[in-house]
């Protein structure tokens, strides 16, 4: 939850307001493979409003389906529940599920705002999620990508951020890579 909170309350601008740089020669603009989250900020940490949490054994899951020990796990990636998305290798479609559990106000509202990566759609369901006193403190959305265009590219980047219209604002980045094919060498 900690990491969670850490990486969703961040900042994507300096203390000036302007957008991260990055430390290259020569100086471009940071993206989130740079910078991750951004730039952390306490006080929105302390009260996010909604955490994505992971536990142990999602994590033992993970890491047995990354190292070939499981088998049936080709989207189980896509799916850990971390305050982050990356699709490596869209080629038309990919529909992915996250899970953010309130730990704010028992009474809440959060409505989503979208920063599609470029030549990417995105479509979140639900888009609106609200928390009541009697209800569930956790909600699933869904989260569908779409290449707009069929070109082999570079990473693109975008966000996902949940409102409450006040002092909660928790964002998560997206970085998403088209793929026409997958490249297969002939080492014959």
């Amino acid at each position: 939850m900690i990491k969670s909170a850490i990486v969703s309350t961040a900042s994507v601008t300096d203390r000036f307001g302007m957008p991260i740089q990055a430390e290259a020669v020569p100086r471009k603009l940071a993206d989130p493979f740079d910078f991750g989250g951004g730039h952390i900020d306490p006080e929105r940490a302390v009260d996010p409003g909604l955490v994505y949490d992971v536990d142990a054994r999602e994590y033992n899951k993970f890491f047995n389906c990354t190292l070939g020990y499981l088998d049936g796990c080709e989207s189980y990636y896509l799916n850990l529940n971390l305050p982050s998305i990356a699709v490596p290798d869209l080629k038309d479609k990919v529909v992915l599920q996250r899970t953010v559990t309130n730990v704010g106000p028992a009474e809440a509202t959060y409505h989503l705002v979208v920063e599609a990566p470029a030549g990417i759609d995105v479509f979140v369901e639900p888009s609106v999620i609200n928390f009541t006193q009697s209800g569930s403190k956790s909600a699933k959305f869904m989260v569908r990508f779409t290449a707009r265009q069929r070109v082999q590219g570079g990473y693109t980047f975008g966000s996902l951020t949940w409102s409450d219209g006040g002092t909660r604002s928790v964002r998560i980045p997206i970085a998403v890579r088209t793929v026409i094919q997958d490249f297969v060498a002939d080492t014959s």
